[in-house]
């Protein structure tokens, strides 16, 4: 009963130390709250008033078709320039794209002679240019077939393809972006609130303090353990109530009290891990210098950025003992296919032996440190 006092007691120290950082207070409220809205609405879907100007030197029915054919909200109405300004608008960064329709084009097409239009592109704009180049190319290929033809339609195919789309019918990125963004300041914020409430005793002097009372490495690192990971825990019940739900819009299928269940035993193993950092590094920037490279493997080979399918085996094999890993695994199960208990149980029962795994090591280092302080 002793040590459950004291371990409650130092987590609520933690509380009174983590208000007063207002540094890290502010990362966390950006984190689960501006930072996930702007990551899933700053990056847009698709093609989104890209400029565009046309060159036309045709001056014939068929080139102004196609000058219509570009309508917001994917192309800003375009600009017809001449030959001669295309290098100058090109190289001020005025146009994305500048489309060269030459002479006798209409001409040419009706007599089957396939003539070459010329597409310029910015490729500096590198997402408008991979998207836009496609989007321009099937726009002019299907108005120059429909004029040439007469005919406005697809010819029917002797197979039909019905194509569903499960779970994102309206493949909205946002609805994926917002809970892979929210994944990863879970982690982040969880790996570095930990070590920082270590380095900060350290910095602090306080560290003496605990090591003259009668306190075990054991209650002196759950403490931390269990309050860090609860502050996470809230702002995440935030996140997905707030953030995710109401100003994103995103339909949650799944258990949310589940989930959170999860990333509490998810928790469980990256505090354990910040723990570890902890007592590796000697300050702050030194934590934030270990935190990158643990964090970019977890966050991009997780399965979160990328299908895990598309990764060498090795790879995949490796990533297995990342908690990460079976942490995206639960959340898409749970949040986009509403998956219950009965088919995460693996993943959450993989957290929890590595959470373990991870949390011995952390405390054999944390008590061979203070070991050493004292």
């Amino acid at each position: 009963m002793t040590s459950l006092l004291n371990i409650l007691r130092l987590g609520i120290k933690e509380f009174r130390s983590l208000y007063r950082d207002r540094a890290m207070l502010i990362l966390i409220v950006w984190a689960f709250s501006f930072g996930i809205y702007t990551a899933a609405s700053g990056i847009p879907e698709a093609l989104h008033h890209a400029p565009l100007a046309i060159v036309d030197e045709d001056q014939s029915p068929l080139s102004e078709r196609l000058r219509h054919a570009f309508q917001p909200p994917y192309f800003l109405p375009p600009a017809e320039i001449s030959s001669q300004q295309i290098d100058a608008a090109m190289d001020s960064g005025r146009y994305t794209f500048a489309l060269d329709i030459p002479p006798d084009f209409q001409r040419d097409v009706l007599a089957g002679r396939r003539p070459a239009l010329q597409l310029n592109v910015d490729a500096t704009q590198i997402g408008q240019a991979f998207t836009g180049a496609g989007y321009i190319q099937t726009i002019v290929a299907s108005e120059v077939a429909e004029f040439a033809q007469r005919y406005r339609g697809a010819a029917p195919t002797p197979v039909g393809l019905v194509m569903r789309m499960e779970f994102n019918p309206n493949l909205t990125q946002a609805w994926f972006t917002s809970v892979m963004q929210l994944i990863d300041y879970i982690t982040m914020v969880s790996i570095i609130l930990t070590g920082a409430a270590l380095i900060r005793e350290r910095e602090h002097g306080t560290i003496e303090h605990l090591l003259v009372m009668p306190l075990r490495a054991f209650e002196i690192m759950l403490a931390k353990v269990w309050s860090m990971a609860l502050v996470v825990l809230v702002a995440t019940g935030f996140a997905v109530y707030v953030v995710v739900r109401s100003w994103l819009a995103v339909p949650v299928i799944g258990s949310i009290p589940l989930f959170l269940l999860g990333t509490a035993l998810h928790l469980f193993a990256t505090t354990s891990m910040g723990i570890y950092l902890g007592t590796v590094a000697r300050s702050m920037p030194q934590l934030g210098l270990l935190s990158i490279l643990i964090l970019l493997p977890l966050q991009l080979l997780s399965g979160g950025a990328t299908p895990r399918e598309s990764m060498p085996e090795l790879v995949q094999t490796l990533m297995l003992a990342a908690p990460t890993t079976h942490f995206v695994s639960f959340a898409q199960g749970i949040l986009y296919r509403g998956a219950g208990l009965a088919i995460v149980w693996p993943h959450f029962l993989a957290i929890a032996v590595i959470g373990g795994l991870f949390f011995t090591a952390a405390l054999l280092r944390f008590r061979s440190a203070i070991t050493r302080m004292a």
